[in-house]
């Protein structure tokens, strides 16, 4: 492939799904140079995964789907390159990490493209390390890939996009599973590799603020694109432009913003944090403070007690590899992630369960809901439901409506079309699961759980990889399924956690280090700092602001369901 040639290239690319009455992408022409970075804009089910597929050969080489248009690396139409060829020279991280990850050790998984380029064998280990260390994942070196959490799999699986140094680099959600220290060391190690090796970048991300750092708009890449509902470019140009000029139009398309360009959707003032009218406007929408301690919301009854729990992974111990061998008689022993777990969930409220990468959040879910093995300790009370973290792994229908009605041999006339009514799957009812967005697939794994009426309902990352609009609607419908049951739900995104919990329960070394209402657990500098958490620019001002958790979240409320007051420019009509 010429090195004179544009990293990238799209020329009127349109993009169409079997039984998909309209094109996911339409017409996206855009070039992109070695060394420039681009951010996509879009709500869920825009196309923004599409187009990444697209530029990887893997639409249509993999996927069944037609495209027109023409997109090519470094001048090597994809259309004419087997998949295989371009990977030489692009690297991805897919918004499921572990899809893209398939050998059982971390080293093996990483050498694995290392030998695929012919690199001397005694250059391998160093370059493993250099990868590892770039994205501060060099502890889990020596790690099965079956026994990572999300988050450590997310890291994993960037070295390995990084690690032979690609001509285009594609993220799609690099920070959703992870905690801030993850973020900060992704964000780094992206700009390492850019001043390194000049790759072009491509990034789709939720969580613009994490993304960006201390740095705001600035510490965005510097071009942006938006991808409207029906899968046209509707805007482009320098990021600040594009989110200057349509703040309003992406908010109301229910985007996540970085804070200044949601503060100015909102409020019609720029600056952000900083301008005295934004805080005076935040300010305004605040309840007055309480004349006294307001007593506790009540709660109903408890319904599932944790008592000394001990969770490990064991269930994820290959066995059929150690039962074949004859002269091993028991599993290998598999390290305890968490001991002595204590705590009771109630009816009627909503509980977030929070806690760094590897801290073992997933692991616990999966034990109080039965599909790991209880180390020591028990659980009692009715069987919990369980959202996944990766949608997939729950998924047993062949269509989006049945899937949501799997199991469901005695509901009222209507109760599936109201619940793809409420998550807004009815244009997709005849889909089959496996062929939807991230954030569509997020949806259903929400809606085929709630359509059960369990006592208690867990949900791992219940909001990952979704947009502002569809993040709301989740958060909501926790929020109502906690009107008759318990909720616990794990997740990185805190200001979500503060609008939304009751009460907060906070993981780390290995046990319960906090257990309490949500803001007072919030408030507690050494449990953030033991727990690896990290306020948000908001979350940290109106923690300051305000005494009272009513005022908190009556701002958050506001702002989640604020309209746009920006007008729209000539350029959004």
């Amino acid at each position: 492939m010429s090195s004179t040639e544009s990293a990238l290239r799209l020329d009127d690319v349109c993009v169409a799904f079997p039984r998909r009455p309209e094109p996911i992408l339409r017409n996206v022409t855009l070039v992109l140079e070695r060394g420039e970075q681009l951010v996509v804009f879009g709500a869920s089910g825009s196309g923004k995964s599409t187009l990444l597929q697209a530029i990887t050969g893997v639409v249509p080489h993999t996927v069944s789907a037609a495209l027109t248009g023409t997109v090519t690396v470094n001048g090597r139409a994809t259309t004419q390159c087997s998949v295989v060829e371009l990977s030489r020279h692009v690297g991805t991280l897919a918004q499921d990490p572990s899809s893209g990850i398939c050998l059982p050790d971390v080293e093996q998984e990483l050498a694995l493209p290392l030998e695929n380029h012919a690199v001397p064998a005694d250059e391998i280990s160093e370059r493993i390390d250099r990868a590892l260390a770039s994205v501060r994942a060099l502890t889990l070196r020596g790690r099965r890939t079956d026994q990572l959490s999300g988050g450590e799999g997310q890291r994993v699986a960037l070295a390995a996009a990084l690690i032979n140094g690609p001509d285009l680099l594609l993220l799609d959600e690099p920070t959703s599973m992870l905690d801030p220290a993850g973020v900060a060391a992704v964000r780094q190690a992206i700009n390492t590799a850019v001043a390194a090796h000049g790759p072009a970048v491509v990034l789709v991300e939720h969580r613009l603020d994490d993304y960006a750092g201390p740095d705001g708009v600035a510490g965005l890449p510097a071009r942006a694109i938006v991808l409207g509902e029906d899968g046209h470019v509707v805007a482009a140009g320098a990021t600040s432009d594009v989110l200057t000029e349509h703040a309003g139009r992406l908010h109301a398309a229910g985007c996540w913003l970085p804070l200044e360009t949601e503060l100015q959707a909102v409020t019609g003032f720029s600056g952000g944090l900083a301008e005295p009218a934004v805080r005076q406007g935040l300010r305004s929408h605040a309840p007055p403070a309480p004349a006294g301690d307001r007593a506790a919301e009540p709660v109903g009854p408890v319904v599932l007690a944790v008592d000394d729990l001990a969770v490990s992974r064991a269930a994820w111990v290959p066995r059929r590899r150690w039962a074949r061998r004859r002269r091993v008689r028991e599993a290998p022993e598999v390290p305890k992630l968490l001991e002595r777990v204590s705590f009771r969930l109630r009816t009627g409220e909503v509980t977030a369960l929070l806690g760094p990468n590897g801290a073992g959040k997933t692991s616990l879910l999966l034990t109080l809901a039965g599909l790991l093995p209880q180390a020591g300790g028990s659980v009692s009370g009715p069987r919990p439901g369980l959202v996944f973290q990766n949608p997939e792994h729950q998924f047993v229908a062949h269509t989006v409506r049945d899937e949501v009605g799997h199991g469901l041999t005695d509901a009222p006339p209507g109760r599936v079309d109201d619940l793809l009514d409420q998550h807004r799957l009815a244009h997709l009812a005849e889909q089959s699961p496996h062929r939807l967005s991230g954030g569509e697939k997020r949806r259903l794994s929400m809606a085929a759980m709630l359509a059960h009426e369990r006592p208690v309902l867990l949900a791992d990352e219940p909001t990952f990889g979704l947009d502002r609009r569809d993040t709301l609607a989740t958060l909501a419908a926790l929020r109502s399924a906690a009107v008759s049951r318990s909720v616990l739900f794990s997740s990185h995104d805190l200001r979500s956690v503060a609008a939304t919990a009751d009460r907060a329960l906070v993981i780390a070394d290995r046990s319960v280090i906090a257990d309490g209402p949500v803001l007072e657990v919030l408030r507690d500098p050494v449990v953030l700092e033991r727990a690896g958490l990290r306020l948000p620019p908001l979350l940290q001002w109106l923690l300051l602001e305000f005494d009272s958790a009513d005022q908190v979240r009556a701002v958050l409320s506001w702002l989640d369901a604020a309209p746009a007051v920006v007008p729209a420019t000539a350029a959004e009509t």
